[in-house]
């Protein structure tokens, strides 16, 4: 089967590269490769690829960035999803995020769940799953991260080598996800011939606090961090930033647990395997 990946240098496109099963020829593309906010350029992409399956990886995740840059955030994560559906006769698998809602559920978010999304970028991301036919597949994940990329590892990392101290938001939960596990889940998904709806992060609960202290305390004791700073527990509205963020964006990941008996990794546990990764980017 010949798959297209979309967004192939970002967090999730190298890991789907590096976890995809025997079978699979991946016809990979980056922003330089094409140009998303530029419908004529994908479908001459999808037409020259003639691919079997399309992964759409890319999506313009500059949360903050996209307050001030809607028109482009809009482009990428709405309209070139509809490009790739006209382009695509075959299933699309497109990849979304948890802040399509609104953060205001007791519960982890079902699948079917009404969206609200408080941002630009939750905003164009739902805007870009509505153009999904119910034959495409579509599953949103949370707080991804991975070795060698551009995340809240990294930068914690970063800043407990050079501050004093911390201070991070405790009062926005969710579940991280390690981009390795998520990739492995899509391929598993592509294997069920699943369509509609799914969700997955690893398993647990945490705040961005919590992700803080296990970050510090695992690299710590992998030799990543030569000291630890105290962190701070604070509330949002001591961090404002120019997006809204949901204060709970748990998802209910149970229909692809049960689907793919994947185990139910903790978040804690897919860490500590990126620190071991991350130690090789040091």
């Amino acid at each position: 089967m010949k798959v297209l990946i979309t967004g192939a240098a970002g967090q999730l496109g190298r890991a789907l590269k590096e976890t995809a099963p025997a079978g699979i020829t991946i016809h990979a593309v980056d922003i330089a490769d094409c140009d998303l906010t530029d419908g004529t350029a994908i479908a001459a992409l999808v037409s020259n690829a003639a691919p079997d399956l399309i992964i759409n990886a890319a999506a313009y995740t500059a949360v903050d960035k996209a307050e001030s840059d809607e028109q482009t955030a809009h482009a990428i994560n709405a309209d070139a999803v509809a490009a790739l559906v006209t382009a695509h006769r075959g299933k699309l698998v497109h990849v979304s995020t948890d802040f399509v809602f609104d953060g205001a559920s007791s519960r982890p978010y079902r699948p079917e769940d009404t969206r609200n999304p408080l941002s630009v970028y939750g905003s164009t991301k739902a805007k870009g799953e509505d153009h999904l036919r119910g034959t495409d597949l579509l599953v949103r994940t949370s707080w991804v991260y991975t070795a060698g990329g551009a995340n809240f590892v990294r930068t914690m990392l970063r800043l407990m080598a050079e501050k004093d101290e911390l201070r991070v938001v405790s009062d926005q939960i969710g579940t991280p996800t390690w981009a390795p596990g998520l990739a492995k889940a899509i391929w598993g998904l592509v294997a069920a011939n699943a369509a509609g709806a799914f969700h997955h992060s690893d398993a647990g609960v945490a705040s961005w606090y919590d992700f803080a202290v296990a970050i510090q305390e695992e690299a710590h004791a992998l030799g990543l961090l030569d000291r630890s700073v105290p962190i701070i527990p604070i509330s949002s509205a001591g961090y404002p930033t120019p997006a809204r963020r949901p204060a709970f964006s748990l998802l209910d990941c149970s229909a692809t647990r049960e689907l793919l008996d994947d185990g139910h990794t903790h978040w804690r546990t897919n860490l500590r395997h990126m620190l071991r990764a991350e130690k090789h980017f040091g």
